[in-house]
């Protein structure tokens, strides 16, 4: 089990935030929660907007998201880099991040089978790129992503990753807090 420390603006100790091998398999229960985070079509917020800024010029991609998956639709709540609002989720890589606990890279998505012949490879944004870590609230249930989008290839190492994985415990924390 990984853990995660979640750190407390407000100078209180850090919580524990555990991190089993899966997120929950439980599509109807991860939905219920992510409509009670009453994130959905919610206006903008400087918790998420900095977040997605800070991983932009941090990473030096060009694209930053924090993603919610619906049930048909991938709507971001913070993006940079990105003129949409949503895409269809049968296209969302984030539809296969949510999928586990740790960070999902792809280093060059015209390389991978999964993605090859996805129009958000092919089209409009031309990710080459791609690196998301689940954001799993504290039920085991995957609400959505942090995730990085390049239109060039490129690897991510192991501290990456790491951070990554940190900034979604920094998305949980906004969450919790609305």
């Amino acid at each position: 089990m990984t853990l995660l420390k979640e750190t407390i603006a407000s100078g209180a100790a850090p919580q524990t935030i555990g991190r089993g091998a899966v997120p929950v398999d439980d599509e109807a229960a991860r939905l219920e929660a992510l409509r009670r985070t009453g994130l959905l079509d919610s206006e903008p917020e400087p918790a998420f907007d900095d977040l997605v800024s800070w991983a932009c010029d941090h990473f030096r991609v060009p694209i930053a998201l924090v993603s919610l998956l619906d049930a048909n639709r991938q709507w971001f709540k913070a993006r940079r880099g990105l003129a949409v609002q949503e895409t269809p989720r049968d296209v969302a890589f984030c539809d296969f991040t949510i999928r586990q606990s740790m960070p999902m890279v792809v280093e060059d998505a015209a390389c991978d089978p999964r993605f090859r012949d996805n129009p958000l490879v092919i089209g409009e944004p031309h990710i080459r790129f791609y690196a998301g870590a689940p954001i799993i609230n504290r039920q085991g249930l995957a609400l959505g992503s942090v995730c990085l989008i390049d239109t060039a290839p490129r690897s991510f190492g192991p501290v990456d990753r790491m951070v990554l994985a940190q900034l979604t415990v920094t998305a949980l924390v906004a969450i919790e807090r609305r």
